[in-house]
């Protein structure tokens, strides 16, 4: 991940530290306070929240996301079992810029983020660009590990703050982004498992893998949630 996206994050907190001094005159009148915890669910998966709203314009927000989703998985002509394992604590600023329930959001996703990979081929299969029998592959696994930090940034509409209920709902656009995943390619109870050629055919499987996970690098964020305002 380049520098540039790896201090953004922090600058945008840092601009914002001075709005904290004005938090108690600025903060929200009506009834229940500026604190608020709330569920959600979405493409990072099923989450908790706790925000704490600064003033009507600007709200810290902090999450716990967890994706735990068993899938098919085809790369190069090859199914896997494929297990996503996300578990993305996150960081985030919200600006509300006309003081209503229209957002502006900014941070980073934290944490392990990596998908499993496993396939046993009945029949033979294209690895490297060499066709090999099942009893010479064995048993192929993989493993694609994603960047720990993750910027976001997104648009929204949160209205937890601005009603005078204690029930507020939030609805979240976004894009995560990191730098390529790592991809790692093995073969095991094959009779070829420890041939040399069929290693090198294994790295260049696992190099044309590398180019199709690349998509990993910008992941599509959209939620949906209830908070509860105290």
């Amino acid at each position: 991940m380049s520098l540039r996206l790896r201090l953004a994050p922090l600058a945008v907190v840092a601009c914002l530290i001075p709005c904290a001094g004005q938090a108690q005159a600025q903060a929200q009148s009506n009834d229940g306070g500026r604190f608020a915890v709330g569920a959600q669910v979405g493409t990072p998966g099923l989450g908790l929240q706790a925000q704490w709203a600064l003033s009507l314009k600007v709200v810290l927000r902090g999450g716990y996301d967890v994706l735990d989703w068993d899938r098919d998985q085809t790369y190069k002509g090859i199914d896997y079992d494929a297990r996503i394992d996300f578990k993305s604590p996150g960081a985030f600023v919200d600006l509300h810029p006309f003081e209503n329930g229209f957002l502006v959001s900014g941070g980073a996703y934290f944490g392990s983020r990596k998908i499993d990979l496993d396939a046993t081929p009945t029949g033979n299969v294209n690895i490297g660009g060499a066709t090999f029998t099942p009893a010479q592959v064995g048993t192929l696994t993989g493993r694609i590990d994603l960047e720990k930090t993750a910027p976001f940034v997104g648009v929204g509409y949160d209205n937890t703050f601005i009603l005078n209920g204690r029930l507020g709902f939030r609805l979240l656009a976004g894009a995560a982004f990191g730098d390529k995943p790592k991809v790692d390619l093995d073969a095991r109870g094959g009779t070829l498992s420890n041939d040399l050629v069929f290693r090198a055919r294994l790295d260049d499987e696992e190099r044309q893998i590398q180019d199709e996970a690349d998509k990993y690098k910008v992941l599509p964020v959209v939620q949906a949630g209830l908070n509860f305002r105290f």
